[in-house]
């Protein structure tokens, strides 16, 4: 378990996913979050707004219709307070028809004649002339006696039996909606079905007893109720109905949603909305109740519909962070790409170079840190390349020099032991100058040798070149002077074996030999700067300028200029450059030869050394350059 937590961990990734997922991560996270925080606002911003605005629909079409039965109930006062109607609701004109078991009294005829009923008639056929929304009205007194100028009654059953007479004389003097008739003993000449009217209904009372006179009842085309709540629509199959109190429908359009809205689904309250479930459709139901005629005039259409602007929001939001992801995610694989690719790239040219293959990759013309850094890369293979070569030519080189000197070193021994042997057979017969000779050269062989060791004592290098002045002071007589600087205490240092003897035969053979009369070598030795100084000084011919500026180039590079002069090129100066590139290839680049001559007064050879007082390696000579273990 661990161990896969592990390679889950962002650094263990390959660098082109570790970038694309912080690129992802601060950038389309964000986004997706932005979206939902925009589509969540937005969607109760919008739930809200439709809320109130159907709301407020539904309110306007409650003031309509209770605008409508105001101006009914206002009629039924009107109607009420006119003394010829009232005379009828007392028996005591005439009437139209009568029904019902009680008998009308005979008073009735004898105090109302026929212009009063026509009057009466022609005071209802006003209102439904001036409010042509009106069906009919009918008045019916207590004695089953009635007038109408549009309404009759369908039987001889007695009207106050009715049901709505019955309801509105429970309500004495109280203005009463009785919504759409149902089983009702009326009809009319243009005979309305029941469900193309309502009916509202008021009874008259006595002043003095309080006893019910009568009931008026007006029944109005359902018209007027549509007028009001057709044309309000809710989404694309959202509309408006009207419920009595019992959840009765009084009004609801064509091909509704759902036929009847049972009461038990209503809240408490005059007002509210809810959710049901009618014929597999989800329903949202907005309703507000009328006090004046207790009807609900209640908002339905699908859940869905209720929030289509939502719905479209949404979508515009989710395109935005659908495209932001597209464009994040081809960005964060192109950038990941263009990141990882290269080091991709160049590790694998580093890969390459691990196995010892050098060749240098192949870079665009990108100018940021990883074109940088591939270019980088292959200057450094370049220079790596260089130094090999450089090695392998000194390797070379060395290997040359060793066979040279393993060559040179049979001879010298082979001279060493029989110049040995003529020194002292000379030494026997008397003749000192010949054996001084060959004692010195003798010396010269043996220090040459010295044990095939690359570093001796100063003292032994001194012994060195002083067996060799010699011989050669024997070969010039008085035209070679020699002067030997050396301190006491500088003669325990350690120096790279035979750096003078070339530089001291250059000075005889290019200086003293060219100039006229006797000439001095002198050696000095000295200690500066932790450094130690050994220079051959001569007052010979000296060179000229453009001389010492083409030594001075040979100089710079000692060994290609050793295999130039191998090649056929000259070879003046091969002991200076062979001392040359020894000491740089024993000590570095820092030290060496330096020349400083004039023409006609002598040249001036120093060569620096480090300050060694023991030798490299821990290797020990004696004072001939013998090692003490031998």
């Amino acid at each position: 378990m661990k161990s896969g937590l592990q390679s889950l961990r962002l650094r263990n990734m390959p660098l082109r996913y570790q970038l694309m997922l912080l690129f992802l991560l601060f950038a389309i996270v964000p986004s997706v979050g932005l979206g939902l925080l925009v589509n969540w606002t937005v969607e109760r911003i919008v739930e809200r707004q439709v809320e109130g605005h159907t709301m407020q629909l539904i309110g306007k079409v409650n003031e309509a219709l209770d605008s409508k039965m105001e101006n009914l109930q206002n009629m039924t006062y009107l109607i009420a307070f006119d003394p010829d109607i009232r005379a009828f609701m007392e028996g005591k004109t005439e009437f139209d028809g009568h029904t019902g078991a009680a008998v009308s009294s005979g008073d009735s005829n004898q105090s109302t004649d026929q212009d009063q009923l026509y009057g009466i008639k022609q005071f209802l056929q006003g209102f439904t002339t001036l409010y042509p929304e009106i069906a009919g009205i009918v008045l019916v007194n207590g004695n089953g006696d009635y007038i109408s100028n549009e309404m009759y009654p369908k039987t001889n059953l007695s009207l106050v039996q009715e049901e709505w007479y019955q309801g509105a004389s429970r309500n004495a003097g109280i203005f009463t909606v009785l919504g759409q008739p149902r089983q009702r003993n009326i009809t009319t000449h243009v005979r309305y079905k029941d469900s193309e009217i309502v009916s509202v209904a008021r009874s008259i009372t006595d002043e003095t007893s309080g006893r019910v006179l009568g009931v008026i009842m007006i029944d109005l085309k359902l018209r007027t109720v549509s007028q009001a709540a057709r044309d309000v629509t809710l989404g694309k199959s959202g509309y408006v109905m009207v419920t009595d109190a019992e959840g009765r429908s009084v009004y609801m359009p064509d091909n509704p949603l759902v036929e009847q809205i049972p009461s038990a689904w209503f809240p408490s309250g005059d007002s509210g909305i809810f959710n049901a479930e009618a014929d597999g459709k989800e329903l949202l139901f907005m309703y507000q109740s009328s006090s004046f005629t207790g009807w609900r005039t209640v908002g339905v259409f699908p859940a869905r519909e209720s929030i289509a602007e939502v719905r479209q929001i949404q979508f515009y939001v989710v395109s935005f962070v659908f495209m932001v992801c597209l464009f994040g995610l081809s960005a964060s694989l192109r950038f990941s790409s263009s990141i990882a690719q290269p080091i991709f790239r160049l590790m694998s040219y580093m890969r390459r170079a691990e196995t010892g293959n050098l060749r240098s990759g192949r870079w665009s013309d990108r100018a940021d840190e990883i074109g940088m850094l591939g270019r980088s890369f292959n200057r450094m293979l370049a220079q790596i390349r260089q130094l090999m070569s450089l090695n392998e030519l000194r390797e070379r080189q060395k290997r040359d020099a060793e066979m040279r000197s393993l060559q040179e070193h049979i001879k010298p021994h082979f001279l060493y032991n029989t110049l040995d042997t003529i020194h002292w057979m000379a030494q026997r017969k008397g003749v000192d100058d010949v054996s001084e000779m060959v004692g010195a050269l003798s010396r010269l062989f043996r220090i040459g040798l010295s044990k095939g060791n690359d570093f001796i004592p100063l003292q032994s290098e001194v012994e060195h070149i002083s067996s060799y002045l010699q011989i050669q002071q024997t070969r010039y007589r008085n035209r070679l002077q020699c002067e030997l600087v050396i301190p006491e205490e500088l003669k325990e240092l350690f120096v790279l074996k035979l750096v003078l003897q070339p530089i001291v035969e250059n000075a005889i053979y290019h200086g003293i030999k060219g100039r006229r009369g006797p000439g001095t070598i002198r050696i000095e030795a000295k200690v500066q700067d932790h450094k130690l100084y050994l220079t051959v000084q001569d007052d010979g011919a000296g060179m000229s300028s453009e001389r010492l500026h083409e030594m001075a180039q040979l100089l710079g590079t000692p060994l290609e200029s050793m295999e130039t002069q191998e090649a056929g090129q000259g070879g003046k100066s091969y002991g200076m450059l062979n001392v040359q590139a020894r000491l740089r290839l024993s000590f570095g680049e820092e030290y060496g030869i330096s020349l400083n001559s004039r023409e006609g007064e002598g040249t001036c050879v120093t060569i620096t050394q480090p300050l060694m007082k023991e030798l490299p390696q821990a290797l020990q000579f004696d004072t001939e350059g013998r090692r003490d273990s031998q």
